[in-house]
């Protein structure tokens, strides 16, 4: 009996060891069928940035002259015998721009002057008689009517006199409108005078920049327009990416009845004539301080089902989607202002090709 009861431990532990044996190499065997799983994408990623952004407004507007003159002929059925300016070119208050032939009128002239002249002997000569009927006419020389005859005669000569003078002063004035002159200083915008042209009373010869100061108009809605004030400031874009920093003059202090918008008028320095034009439509943003914001760079932020969505890393390494609302810019960086925790570890490289779920590999 004790042999045999040795013989059955014998088996039972034999049969024991095979168990374990077995499960060892099933659990091997098991692990390699199921590998451990690999990340779908390598990432950067980035903590959530929190810096004083500047609020601003942006709007379009145009470029025009602060002010413009327009040049023009003074006398009609006159001939341009010279023009000495052309586009662009810079003049002073006064300048000559164009010169009129002005031989008729160098002849009315001399007429004018040969009749002041003659009025001028003939009221000699009347004054001359209404002295000596003044000093004849206590005497009783000379009758009554005489008298009145030769004093009436000098006031007459007198006014002849005057008439010739205010003649002279006419044609004079004319000789000097054969000059046409610049009105103020600036610079020519236009011109449409030629040599020989015989043009009209008022014909239009030049435009003229006066100051070549320049303003940018913006037009802004109503809502928007009571935040402009006088005096603040606005960075204007100009085409080739240069900017000018301005200063508001003025707010319309009407609204159109149309569209509901206002003008706002910007004077532009001297140094934005090198980049901005008259004419050309520009973009401007009026600057009202800065406020704490939460920043990320732009291409963490991706669009999916028409919202503004970014992806966090877990600590599993595993990424989720989360829907933002996004608010200013400034370069490359986007503003979150909600639905991203401020400690956030945001995806940036590789954002656009992920789904929610995916395991990530974080590389710096």
């Amino acid at each position: 009996m004790p042999f045999i009861f040795i013989r059955s431990s014998l088996c039972a532990a034999l049969a024991q060891c095979l168990l374990c044996v077995g499960l060892n190499a099933w659990a091997q065997t098991d692990k390699k069928a199921a590998p451990a799983a690999k990340p779908a994408m390598t990432v950067t990623v980035t903590q959530v940035q929190t810096q004083n952004l500047s609020q601003r407004l942006s709007a379009n507007g145009s470029v025009t002259a602060w002010q413009e003159a327009s040049v023009g002929a003074e006398l009609g059925g006159l001939r341009l015998t010279e023009v000495r300016v052309n586009v662009g070119d810079q003049v002073s208050a006064g300048q000559v721009l164009a010169v009129f032939a002005n031989d008729n009128l160098v002849a009315e002239l001399n007429q004018s002057k040969a009749a002041l002249n003659e009025a001028k002997a003939v009221a000699a000569e009347a004054r001359a008689n209404a002295e000596r009927a003044r000093a004849l006419q206590p005497s009783g020389v000379i009758s009554a009517q005489q008298f009145n005859k030769d004093v009436t005669a000098e006031a007459t000569a007198q006014a002849r006199v005057e008439s010739a003078q205010a003649n002279l002063a006419v044609h004079e004035l004319r000789m000097k409108q054969t000059l046409v002159r610049a009105p103020d200083s600036g610079v020519i915008s236009s011109r449409s005078a030629s040599v020989g042209a015989v043009v009209s009373l008022g014909t239009e010869l030049f435009r003229l920049v006066r100051g070549n100061r320049l303003e940018w108009r913006a037009e802004l809605v109503s809502a928007e327009l009571f935040r402009i004030k006088p005096g603040q400031k606005v960075r204007i874009s100009g085409p080739s990416g240069s900017e000018v920093i301005a200063q508001v003059r003025a707010v319309s202090p009407v609204v159109d009845v149309q569209n509901r918008s206002g003008m706002v008028y910007v004077d532009l320095p001297a140094s934005a004539n090198s980049v901005l034009k008259p004419g050309m439509f520009v973009r401007g943003e009026f600057e009202f301080g800065s406020t704490p914001a939460l920043l990320v760079p732009q291409q963490a932020v991706v669009v999916r089902d028409g919202f503004q969505q970014v992806f966090l890393v877990g600590s599993d390494q595993r990424v989720t989607l989360h829907k933002v609302s996004v608010g200013r810019r400034q370069g490359d960086m986007q503003e979150i202002t909600s639905g991203l925790p401020a400690d956030a570890k945001v995806v940036v490289r590789g954002a656009g090709f992920l789904t929610a779920g995916d395991l990530v590999k974080v590389v710096p």
